[in-house]
């Protein structure tokens, strides 16, 4: 049997607003934006560059319940990890277009790591797994 995760839902205040950070500023490639009229929505799809794995669903709050959710979808705890296969470069352009890291990069013994914010505080790992880490050769 084989199974992956396929995308994975993330409240946005705005589409267009998410669409921008996450293609200009984190460099995703916009896979997927189709209006659904049915349900007045859209189905916006984003991905890492030359990603093979689960892709990001930008979903827009449409309810008060769901707009709690935005910017702390997992409790104000590290909910995304960004896997990258070069730490500084990703990390100093990042930076340069201003996103913002709320912990500074760290040598762990699974890798170098630095958590960031994304347009709504929603946290993130920037990751670059150490060789010999068990998830690195996936």
């Amino acid at each position: 049997m084989k199974q992956s995760l396929f995308q994975i839902a993330l409240v946005v205040k705005d589409y267009d607003e998410a669409i921008d950070f996450y293609t200009n500023k984190l460099k995703f490639e916009l896979i997927e934006d189709t209006y659904q009229p049915e349900q007045d929505k859209r189905w916006v799809v984003v991905s890492p560059p030359g990603s093979d794995g689960a892709a990001v669903l930008l979903v827009r709050a449409s309810k008060p319940e769901q707009e709690a959710f935005i910017g702390n979808q997992a409790g104000g705890r590290v909910f995304l990890f960004l896997r990258t296969d070069d730490f500084w470069r990703d990390y100093h352009r990042m930076k340069d277009v201003g996103i913002r890291f709320v912990r500074e990069p760290l040598q762990q013994d699974y890798g170098t790591v630095a958590v960031f914010a994304d347009l709504y505080g929603n946290l993130w790992d920037l990751l670059e797994l150490d060789p010999s880490h068990p998830m690195a050769g996936r």
